[in-house]
């Protein structure tokens, strides 16, 4: 299996700048972490679900625990719930990885703050096949602050000043959220959101993935981590 990891070291994947954003397929995807720290922290939990066009493909999806190469904080175990027996014998993360990218094939990966998500991903991408991962990113929540401060929608009363946290952003467009953190359904959350999303850029003229990648790439104004301080994400 980490064949294919290693595979991807040669391995550029690229989409059709002007394929229509409703013909695309994504992979929208959450990670919990035992931390924030990239340097240290590890990913604990991978949850991922397909998307093609609008459409949620609720039947394709994938969700692995995973055994941290740290020890899970106390802070963090309140956050997603996860305990370190449920963990220790589960795999590391180079199996898991493997097994997620095949999973993504040539997907467009989405994720809300997904530049956090993709730190840790990059970082066991690096240490297995010396390059992070190929997918093209869309960070939601990139793509929120767009469309608000364009008001192009007013569904959602509260649109303008929903926050930045990806509960309070769902809450604000009629989506359940309930319980703790658990990556398969903040990524089913977050595609349920992104959903939505496709309509009103449609609306706004964002028609083409190409655009959507530009107005919802995870690392343009530089700190990626610019309100990590203020988000609880693992």
């Amino acid at each position: 299996m980490l064949e294919l990891l290693r595979g991807m070291r040669h391995k550029s994947l690229s989409v059709d700048a002007d394929t229509p954003i409703t013909d695309v397929r994504y992979v929208v995807v959450d990670t919990e972490l035992t931390g924030l720290d990239e340097k240290k922290d590890s990913i604990v939990s991978i949850g991922a679900v397909r998307m093609a066009g609008g459409n949620i493909n609720i039947g394709a999806t994938f969700s692995r625990l995973v055994k941290p190469g740290t020890e899970l904080s106390a802070a963090s175990v309140v956050i997603h719930g996860i305990t370190p027996s449920e963990v220790i014998k589960k795999p590391d993360i180079d199996p898991v990885l493997s097994e997620f990218f095949d999973f993504c094939g040539d997907s467009v990966i989405v994720g809300h703050f997904i530049s956090i998500d993709l730190a840790f991903i990059n970082r066991e991408m690096k240490r297995i096949a010396d390059r992070p991962a190929s997918n093209p990113a869309i960070d939601t929540f990139g793509v929120h602050e767009w469309l608000r401060k364009r008001a192009v929608s007013y569904d959602c009363p509260s649109f303008p000043h929903a926050g930045y946290k990806l509960y309070d952003i769902a809450k604000c467009f009629g989506i359940e959220v309930s319980g703790a953190h658990q990556a398969l359904m903040d990524a089913f959350i977050t595609a349920q959101l992104f959903q939505q999303f496709l309509p009103m850029l449609v609306d706004a003229g964002v028609c083409s993935i190409g655009e959507l990648l530009k107005i919802g790439n995870p690392f343009k104004g530089g700190e990626r981590f610019r309100t990590s301080g203020e988000i609880v994400n693992f």
